[in-house]
């Protein structure tokens, strides 16, 4: 590596400022730094030194995400095989399958997106933004296997120009980026993002495994008859609590499975990465506003009331979202307690939207969207919290 540095050494003047290639400087810092750490300090005291980064901290969660790639990869080739028929596939041809499915979009998103952050940096003259890193492969994780490559390109650069650059990059934004694109596919092409036909890819329909079903348990919840039991609904069209704990099931690229996103979740807390308030008061959240829902439902209402805590944690996207998306250390509150806070609104929103509002049977983006505009405010109340409860300490003390 000190035999590459010395390269990069050797050509760093051509790209500084007033160099033949000084506009293309943001480029030549972007692989700098993403191979080495940054050799700046600052020029006074105090120092603050770690071989951490914010492009360390940025890989670190692209690397807790690799558990939900591989297995979204491996469950979008096993669910196209299935629903196509295609006899004596196995473990390796489910791999190389969805890699065929699942990677093209992961591309395009990096592409396209990296593309428009390079060129405001250039215009901008600063240094590429480190978080793309992570919204580039958060974005693709969110949609379904069967969307369009041209969609993946026109939502990458929605969440990237008009949910981040124009607020000035990086640390500037006050919605999350990745979820500012889906935001802006859900509404803007709803057929290709949402219903029964968008989770597993169809080669030839005329090839269709007999009794294939691309509905998703949150479907099948929500549309469970009154009258009825939500879990004979959910175990009618095949769903169990294990089986959806395990995501082998149609969904999102990136969000069906527990047992992924809960590696990803401990990588992130022992880290110091991710903030474990924030997804701690998120599951609170959740519990408390099933069990409230749980407390009014009856014979003459929706069925998906009655539905335990745990199946809302199995299903839809709220392991994901809670961990990957509302822990954007930008968006996101930034007060221990705002994080709790924060967190204990976005879980229970999920609930309340999933199950009061038939529109919407998930709730996860919009929760998480609603609560980055709500978490300046919350942190606000924090602050003037703790002036309060310090001017009431201080004028005690005064008074003794």
């Amino acid at each position: 590596m000190k035999f590459v540095l010395s390269i990069l050494d050797k050509f760093r003047p051509l790209f500084e400022p007033g160099g033949k290639l000084g506009r293309l400087f943001p480029l030549f810092e972007a692989g700098d730094t993403f191979l080495f750490t940054p050799a700046e300090v600052t020029e006074g005291a105090p120092h603050v030194r770690d071989a951490v980064d914010i492009k360390r901290w940025m890989i670190t969660v692209v690397a807790a995400l690799a558990p939900c790639l591989l297995f979204g990869i491996f469950n979008a080739g096993r669910q196209y095989n299935i629903a196509n028929a295609v006899a004596g596939a196995g473990f390796w041809h489910h791999l190389g399958r969805g890699a065929l499915i699942v990677l093209p979009i992961v591309m395009v998103s990096y592409v396209v997106g990296g593309l428009w952050e390079v060129l405001f940096a250039i215009v901008r003259k600063h240094e590429i933004n480190e978080g793309f890193l992570v919204t580039g492969l958060l974005f693709p994780l969110t949609l379904p296997p069967t969307i369009p490559l041209w969609q993946v390109a026109l939502g990458i650069s929605f969440g990237v120009v008009i949910g981040k650059e124009i607020f000035g990059g990086t640390g500037f934004n006050v919605l999350n980026p990745a979820l500012t694109a889906r935001a802006f596919l859900f509404f803007a092409h709803a057929p290709q993002i949402t219903g029964d036909s968008v989770w597993t890819k169809i080669a030839d329909p005329s090839k269709v495994a007999e009794g294939f079903s691309g509905a998703t348990p949150l479907a099948v919840a929500a549309g469970a008859p009154k009258g009825g039991s939500v879990l004979t609904a959910l175990n009618e069209a095949g769903f169990t609590l294990k089986s959806m704990a395990i995501g082998l099931e149609g969904g999102s690229i990136g969000e069906t499975s527990l047992i992924p996103v809960l590696i990803g979740a401990i990588v992130l807390i022992l880290t110091g990465v991710g903030a474990w308030r924030i997804m701690a008061g998120g599951a609170l959240g959740l519990v408390g506003a099933a069990y409230l829902l749980n407390a009014l439902a009856g014979p003459d209402r929706s069925p998906f009331l009655a539905l335990p805590w745990y199946y809302h944690v199995a299903m839809g996207s709220f392991a994901f979202g809670i961990v990957f998306m509302a822990t954007d250390p930008v968006s996101a509150a930034a007060t221990n307690a705002g994080k709790w806070i924060y967190g204990f609104l976005i879980g229970a929103l999920i609930i309340l939207i999933r199950v009061v509002n038939p529109a919407f049977p998930e709730g996860v983006m919009l929760s998480i969207l609603f609560m980055n505009v709500m978490a300046p405010l919350v942190d606000y109340f924090v602050v003037r919290a703790h002036i309060r409860a310090r001017e009431r300490y201080l004028g005690s003390f005064r008074r003794a």
